[in-house]
């Protein structure tokens, strides 16, 4: 049985602002107060795990004893098929330390030269903790999917991230020119939302 979630205040384990803006929305319909690790000068722990839902956890359960609130951490990348998984775990760090998602997204484009395949899929771990008794932490953990193609060149300045080069199955746009409501309804990241939603706020 999963835990229910009614505390007033959530944190999001993350500084990055698209993904911030992202899950809040997400959220908004459940009335809690969400703020981020960045506006409570939590700096961001080092992603040692292998998984993203490693890292998911790892970031989660951090956030939660820095701050003492419940946090949900988010951990998500593009999966490449013809590069091996590629860049995975490693999606925002192949971004470099300026986060250049169109360095990125180039470097994603050179290792598909001569390859037939271009399908790929966004993939997310969401993970929510209370930081309970100090000795002990509560976890929950889900992940999303969302299958499709990568195009070139880059399409269209909305979402963040791999999001202009990614054409989801069925699509005939990027998520870089998808209407963000309805990117919301559709991406990797609403796919573990759904699920964290109907296990922990939903009454």
């Amino acid at each position: 049985m999963s835990r229910h979630f009614d505390d007033p205040t959530l944190v999001i384990a993350s500084h990055n602002p698209g993904k911030v803006r992202e899950i809040a929305a997400l959220l908004a319909p459940f009335g809690a107060k969400v703020v981020s690790a960045g506006e409570l000068n939590l700096e961001e722990p080092e992603e040692t795990g292998t998984t993203f839902i490693a890292n998911a956890e790892l970031k989660a359960r951090a956030t939660a004893e820095a701050s003492g609130l419940p946090a949900l951490a988010d951990d998500s990348g593009l999966v490449v098929t013809a590069l091996g998984g590629d860049p995975g775990i490693y999606s925002a760090r192949w971004a470099g330390p300026d986060k250049d998602f169109g360095l990125a997204m180039q470097k994603v484009e050179d290792g598909l030269q001569g390859k037939e395949d271009r399908t790929a899929h966004f993939a997310c771990a969401l993970s929510l903790c209370w930081p309970d008794d100090g000795q002990r932490v509560h976890l929950e953990t889900f992940e999303g999917n969302v299958h499709g193609v990568l195009v070139w060149p880059p399409r269209g300045d909305k979402g963040f991230g791999y999001d202009p080069v990614f054409m989801a199955d069925g699509d005939t746009i990027t998520f870089g020119e998808m209407d963000q409501d309805k990117k919301h309804q559709i991406s990797h990241r609403a796919d573990a939302f759904r699920k964290l939603v109907d296990a922990c706020f939903r009454n």
